[in-house]
């Protein structure tokens, strides 16, 4: 990678990958704002990956791992998290069916004092 710019890789933005198959796919450095997966993504990789905007429909991504990610404005339908840990996220206006997950981290928290 060059300069200050994570995603100074590949430039897939807008990219359609409907029914593939792409377990064990590595996305260092990628560009795929906008981008729609219709996919089995189990054990995939994302480093430094711009996935903005991106629509999941029907992805499986368990065991996928992700570090320093733009998901802003991603959508997600069907999806399979097993496993999954969020760590030091920004999760501003994230919605989980409907409902923000700032409300949910309130409740939480209310139930444990």
């Amino acid at each position: 990678m060059s300069g200050d710019n994570p995603f100074d890789g590949p430039q897939l933005q807008g990219g359609e990958f409907v029914r593939a198959d792409m377990q064990n796919t590595r996305f260092d450095g990628v560009n795929l704002a906008g981008a729609y997966f219709f996919a089995v993504m189990t054990d995939s990789r994302f480093t430094d990956t711009n996935l903005a905007r991106a629509d999941f429909d029907d992805v499986n991504l368990s065991g996928a791992r992700l570090h320093n990610i733009n998901l802003s404005e991603a959508t997600f339908d069907n999806l399979n998290l097993s496993n999954t840990a969020i760590t030091n996220a920004r999760l501003d206006g994230m919605t989980i069916d409907g409902v923000l997950v700032s409300e949910l981290f309130a409740a939480w928290r209310k139930s444990q004092t």
